[in-house]
């Protein structure tokens, strides 16, 4: 049996869209579980009618956090495979079977990566998108940490590693990726693509990197990563500006191709984003320049989000010492 499992909150605008395309499904769900954290807008409201064609069971757990609303799914479903998405993405029709198929060909198999592709609707989306969320053909499948938003765990596998962190409030699903990277081998099954909604305003991007980043800070992931944008801004950023004006301008030219090397993944992939934009909406040369703009004043705001929330979340992590995760043996 397969289950899906998910959480939601204050997604009555949005969460059609995924039960619209779990009905749609290939290979139907045994059963969907989804738990709602406490909504005030009337969410829950919006899914009961869907019971009516899915195996859906809601289950309300107010003050529920992503990963015990999982949790709470996880233990609620039926299935020996647990398909996980989440609210505001759309589904293919053959994503629940192209993202099972490798459990039968490979029994070994304890967790399949899907995949999630830029769904924009408005320009600034798609240069969004563009910018933080890679294509298929980056990445490495060896290491590919999968999203929540497309991803299929057996049951024992989960069980094995606790679940989800219910200590930490954002990148918990990086800790199970990398719990569960220790216990079971992976595949990666890019063709089970969701449709993500990428932010529609910098304010919402803002708020979404630095909860990413003192998630980091709670879990003490990446210290490198950010080490290194500490030092790029504060050090190397200041005194190349400062040797230009002081010695030659053409410590300048540093910048500028520290620039074109920041960006190029993100303007490589523009394209391709604002033809999957272009299909439901019209693209003019003002939106296409538009888009090029934004592109760095996105990164740069997306930057000094992660800067100002990574120390949060180490102070946190210094005041409250949460579990040792990289020992499996420990929920």
């Amino acid at each position: 049996m397969i289950s899906v499992i998910g959480t939601v909150y204050n997604e009555r605008e949005s969460i059609h869209r995924l039960l619209d395309s779990l009905c749609e499904q290939t290979r139907p769900p045994d059963d969907v579980v989804i738990v709602d954290g406490g909504s005030t807008d009337g969410t829950p409201d919006v899914m009961q009618p869907y019971t009516h064609r899915l195996p859906l069971r809601v289950i309300v757990v107010p003050g529920a956090n992503i990963s015990a609303g999982r949790n709470r799914a996880f233990a609620e479903s039926t299935g020996d495979i647990i398909a996980i998405t989440d609210a505001g993405v759309t589904l293919p029709p053959d994503w629940l079977e192209q993202l099972t198929n490798p459990f039968t060909a490979d029994e070994s198999v304890g967790v399949v990566a899907g995949f999630f592709r830029a769904e924009p609707y408005t320009v600034f989306e798609a240069a969004m998108g563009a910018t933080v969320l890679p294509l298929a053909d980056e990445i490495d499948a060896e290491t590919f940490l999968p999203s929540s938003r497309s991803v299929a765990v057996r049951r024992a596998a989960y069980e094995r590693v606790g679940g989800y962190p219910e200590w930490l409030d954002y990148c918990e699903d990086l800790i199970f990726d990398l719990r569960l990277k220790q216990v079971t081998p992976f595949a990666f099954a890019p063709d089970a693509c969701v449709g993500f909604r990428p932010r529609g305003s910098l304010r919402a991007f803002y708020k979404q990197y630095y909860l990413y980043a003192r998630g980091d800070g709670k879990a003490d992931l990446w210290r490198k990563r950010h080490a290194i944008r500490y030092v790029t801004y504060l050090v190397a950023l200041p005194a190349l500006l400062i040797l230009g004006f002081v010695q030659h301008p053409a410590w300048w030219g540093l910048l500028v191709l520290g620039g074109v090397y920041y960006l190029g993944g993100a303007y490589r992939r523009l394209p391709t984003v604002l033809r999957a934009y272009a299909t439901s909406q019209r693209l003019s040369a003002w939106d296409v320049v538009y888009a090029v703009l934004l592109v760095p004043v996105i990164r740069i705001v997306g930057d000094v989000a992660k800067m100002i929330g990574y120390p949060v979340g180490w102070r946190w992590r210094l005041r409250e010492r949460p579990p040792a995760w990289r020992d499996t043996s420990t929920p």
